[in-house]
Order: structure tokens, then C-alpha cells, then sequence
């Protein structure tokens, strides 16, 4: 919205400032710090951790965050269902055919994007979520030794990467 037309719109009203007063105003933020903004990063968590562990003031926030829209009530329902699916169990791979339909009927196109991936690896997707084994000591000593070949860059051999990795 045009600055004038805003000028015009309030002036209506009763406004008597000018318009170099109301650019200033809008300039500084104050338009906008009339409600606390949420950063992404923390309603992202909201909406990830179990409700059952969040504190009282989590809970409101997420069940304010939820009730703005029903995209965002939809996004909360599915989040909270397949966190169910993170504990192996053999129902998984049929609760998991469920959880994708009920995602690819909602309104939210980046979770169709999701849902086709799911499918497309739906054979390991479906031994993730089954089977009680997983490669988490692996994985982590791989990021290990990546982090340790990063903070060696250019300076290091094969002999010195191996020395840190037996040290470490």
C-alpha cells in the first residue's frame, strides 16, 4: 500500500501528522513491533517437541501457533503423528502408507515434495521405521572424521589425519 494512500486512509481518521512523520514511523519498525514475532527456528521446535515434555508457556504458545490457521493446525496433526512412527515397530510401514495419504491431502505442497521422497526410497524409509537396527555409530564417527579432514584443510596428510582420528 502506497505511503499517500495510507496518508489519505488515516487522515480520515483524525491523523493530523504529516506524511514525513508517517514514513518515519513505518521505517522504524513500529508497525510491526505492535505483536511479538515468532522466529521460524523456534516454531519449528514448538511444533517438534513432545507435548507431553514441554513446560506450560510452550504449550500455550504452541496451541497459539496452531490455532492461527488450519494449515498450520493440519502441519501440527502430522507432525505429531509421525513422530509416533519414529519407534521401530512392524505397524510402521502400513501406519506410514496412512500418514502419506493423509499428507498428500492436506494443502501443503512442500509436504507433497516429502511425501514423494518417502516413496521414492520407500524400501529403506519402511526399514527405518520397522527394524530396531540403525547406523547411528557409524554416521558419527564419520561426521567425526569430516570435521577433523575441515579443521586440517591444506595442512594435513594422510599420516596426520590418521594420528588425530586414533587420538581423538
Amino acid at each position: 500500500m502506497p505511503v499517500t494512500h495510507l496518508l489519505h486512509e488515516i487522515r480520515e481518521l483524525g491523523y493530523p501528522g504529516s506524511a514525513n512523520l508517517l514514513v518515519r514511523y513505518i521505517n522504524q519498525g513500529r508497525v510491526e513491533a505492535d505483536h511479538a514475532a515468532l522466529p521460524p527456528r523456534k516454531a519449528t521446535g514448538l511444533l517438534l517437541a513432545d507435548p507431553a515434555r514441554q513446560r506450560d508457556e510452550q504449550r500455550v504458545l504452541r496451541d497459539q501457533l496452531t490455532a492461527v490457521c488450519p494449515e498450520m493446525t493440519s502441519l501440527a496433526a502430522l507432525v505429531s503423528e509421525s513422530a509416533l512412527l519414529l519407534s521401530p515397530s512392524p505397524h510402521n510401514a502400513k501406519a506410514l502408507t496412512g500418514w502419506i495419504a493423509q499428507a498428500r491431502d492436506t494443502d501443503l505442497p512442500f509436504l507433497h515434495s516429502f511425501t514423494t521422497g518417502l516413496e521414492r526410497d520407500r524400501a529403506a524409509v519402511d526399514a527405518a521405521l520397522t527394524l530396531p537396527h540403525h547406523n547411528g555409530r557409524t554416521e558419527g564417527v564419520n561426521n567425526k572424521i569430516e570435521l577433523l579432514k575441515r579443521q586440517t584443510y591444506g595442512r594435513a596428510g594422510h599420516r596426520l589425519l590418521r594420528h588425530h582420528i586414533l587420538l581423538s
